[in-house]
């Protein structure tokens, strides 16, 4: 009995040991892993501590041929791999390999490739002075508030923006076609980078714009389509948005320009960074140079899976937390990022999200990040340990989104047909309520109706992002009209209205959906990832044909810009200054605010939701109030009552 004991002691020790490879690897401190280029020498590095050799193979060509030269790399510190390459290596393409109990790894362009050939099969060698267009070093960013909570985010998909044949934009599908300015429908509205800064947003967060695997760069055609959530090279553009994505360079260039062009425009640039999951598993970068640390394993030694993506990295470990900290710091300086989203950031363990926090406000204070706080499946990491959702408040200077808000206004998006507080469902008022105090702390708010959360997890307003809608899931009008069948046109349209006026007017960061603003289609399709343009385009024909919300979302932005008592920047202030009523009808949400107490010309503000399907009265505080916001005409006073149309919404001032 004892023996067997031992016995299976032993079986658990050397599981838990080949379960977790990246715990007794030599950690390499130096800045320099990957290629460090200049006109006279090259260096190649890569780590690799479980290698007995390893080799880098020069190539011609981005794709096909046979290798050119084939050197022996000499081992280095702490599991270090490297040569140096004398004369100009500019223009040559590689890749590494390594050998690992007697067995040749495939040959992979190393994690820190900062430029490839087609379809990032290979590395290239390249002078990044050369990619930069005139001015790029000497620019300056949007002057934009360093407060998180003035930023006004617009999601976008570079493809989507540009691929209608009636964008007016001419490098369709292109990092420069996000560049065009002067760009006009066949209507004559306003496309691409001019509509978003006619309409008043500040940060223009891209779907990934890394190198991804997905799309064959070689096919410059519409039978292929992808958000780009399958990461390849980490610190390569994406080729297919390029004008010619077998030369390296020339991507790197587009994708600057069009940063460039944002700034030049006020507008700020996110960077989506999918540092969770690698689109390949056993044969991506990371893998075939050390084969399993970079990722979280069962205690099976399997690949754990909380991405549903087939792995998931291990942000907790050494080399893989230096990689994602030197890959952001290295978006942000080279390519002048503004801010970063973390995909299924809930993957990630605080810790190393702080860090990052940290480093990149060193760079540039006014840098926002954010992240999704939740996973797709279970992790082996602690909750305790992982930057959910529910541990927003441990995390420095990161928000999180906020599903409470998203699903409380229009019903869970896993459920067509569940209805929210905009759409007529009863019950939603206080998971309402809730994102407006941005998932905070306040004395009137009954955590025991919220929806998801039945505590508060936010330490500032700073610290969550407001939002109905994102590239997830359906839009906001296509999840109305499915889970309101037999509902009127006219009706879906105030829904959708009321929607994005309580997302605008609520205290945290607001997050908006390209295209919500004329109320964007993708047909009913709930996940577009592959669909193609005929679903995922952004329709400019819309903007015409809802020109009237366009304005009004407009309105919205510049109302919330002017007024900082939209944009508390601290807890106290928004559990101190707004106050609900307590006894309104179902279906109601009435709070005021007092502008006075956070500087506001308005010095008290009235705000009034009605999510119900018919009109309903309030009492109107005494006083001459001024009208900011009105949806339908509601303005009828008599005797201190206001009627409030079905779902309507109503901001009154005094000044």
């Amino acid at each position: 009995m004892k023996r067997l004991s031992m016995f299976l002691l032993l079986i658990f020790l050397l599981q838990k040991l080949y379960a977790q490879p990246n715990e007794k690897y030599p950690v390499y401190n130096g800045k320099d892993l990957g290629l460090t280029y200049n006109s006279s020498s090259s260096q190649f590095k890569i780590w690799s501590p479980t290698a007995s050799a390893a080799q880098i193979l020069f190539y011609k060509d981005g794709d096909g041929g046979v290798a050119v030269n084939t050197i022996d790399l000499g081992k280095g510190a702490s599991g270090t791999w490297s040569t140096k390459q004398t004369g100009d290596q500019k223009g040559k393409f590689y890749t590494f390999r390594v050998k690992i109990d007697g067995k040749w790894s495939n040959e992979v362009p190393d994690p820190y490739a900062k430029a490839a050939g087609i379809n990032g099969k290979r590395a290239m060698v390249v002078d990044l002075e050369d990619s930069d267009p005139s001015g790029w070093r000497e620019e300056k960013k949007p002057a934009i508030s360093q407060l998180p909570t003035d930023a006004i985010i617009y999601e976008l998909h570079v493809r989507d923006a540009t691929i209608d044949k009636n964008s007016g934009i001419k490098h369709k599908g292109k990092f420069l076609g996000l560049a065009e300015t002067g760009t006009k429908s066949a209507e004559g509205f306003s496309t691409g980078i001019d509509h978003l800064k006619e309409l008043g947003v500040t940060h223009i967060h891209l779907l990934p714009f890394y190198d991804y695997n997905s799309i064959d760069e070689r096919k410059d055609d519409n039978s292929q389509y992808n958000w780009g959530y399958d990461p390849l090279n980490y610190n390569v553009p994406e080729g297919s948005y390029s004008t010619n994505p077998y030369d390296g360079i020339t991507r790197i260039r587009e994708l600057k320009q069009m940063i460039q062009a944002f700034h030049q425009n006020g507008l700020k640039v996110i960077f989506d960074a999918v540092y969770n999951h690698t689109g390949i598993t056993e044969g991506s970068n990371f893998n075939q140079l050390v084969p399993g640390y970079y990722y979280r394993h069962k205690p099976d030694g399997s690949f754990s899976n909380a991405t549903a993506c087939n792995n998931e990295t291990a942000s907790e470990v050494p080399m893989m937390r230096k990689f994602m900290l030197e890959s952001v710091m290295y978006w942000a300086r080279e390519y002048h990022i503004d801010g970063f989203r973390f995909d299924l950031m809930g993957v990630h363990d605080i810790e190393t999200m702080n860090i990052i926090s940290d480093e990149l406000h060193k760079i540039d204070p006014s840098i926002l990040l954010y992240g999704e706080g939740w996973t797709a499946g279970d992790s082996p990491l602690p909750d305790s340990l992982r930057a959910l959702k529910k541990n927003a408040s441990k995390l420095r200077n990161v928000a999180v989104f906020s599903d409470d808000i998203r699903d409380g206004l229009k019903g869970s998006v896993f459920e067509i047909k569940d209805r929210g507080f905009a759409t007529g469902k009863p019950g939603m008022e206080e998971s309402v309520k809730f994102g407006i105090v941005a998932c905070g702390s306040h004395p009137q708010i009954d955590y025991s109706k919220v929806n998801y959360s039945k505590e508060p997890y936010t330490s500032a307003p700073w610290n969550v992002i407001t939002y109905c809608e994102c590239h997830d899931n359906n839009t906001l009008w296509d999840k109305i009209d499915l889970s309101c069948p037999g509902v009127a046109e006219a009706d879906k349209k105030k829904m959708h209205q009321l929607a994005l006026t309580i997302i605008l007017t609520s205290q945290g960061i607001p997050f908006l959906h390209a295209g919500t603003e004329f109320m964007r289609t993708k047909h009913g399709i709930e996940n577009s990832y592959k669909s193609g343009d005929s679903i995922n385009l952004v329709d400019w024909s819309l903007k015409k044909e809802n020109f009237a919300l366009h304005k009004y979302i407009q309105s919205l932005i510049k109302m919330r810009k002017e007024h900082p008592a939209f944009r508390m920047t601290n807890a106290a202030d928004v559990a101190r200054y707004i106050r609900f009523y307590d006894h309104v009808s179902p279906g109601i949400i009435v709070y005021t605010i007092n502008g006075e107490g956070v500087k506001d010309a308005w010095k008290k503000i009235w705000i009034a939701f009605n999510g119900n399907d018919s009109e309903k009265e309030v009492q109107l505080p005494a006083g001459n109030w001024k009208t900011a916001v009105d949806t339908e005409g509601n303005p009828v006073l008599h005797s201190g009552h206001m009627h409030l149309n079905k779902y309507s919404a109503m901001v009154l001032y005094q000044d």
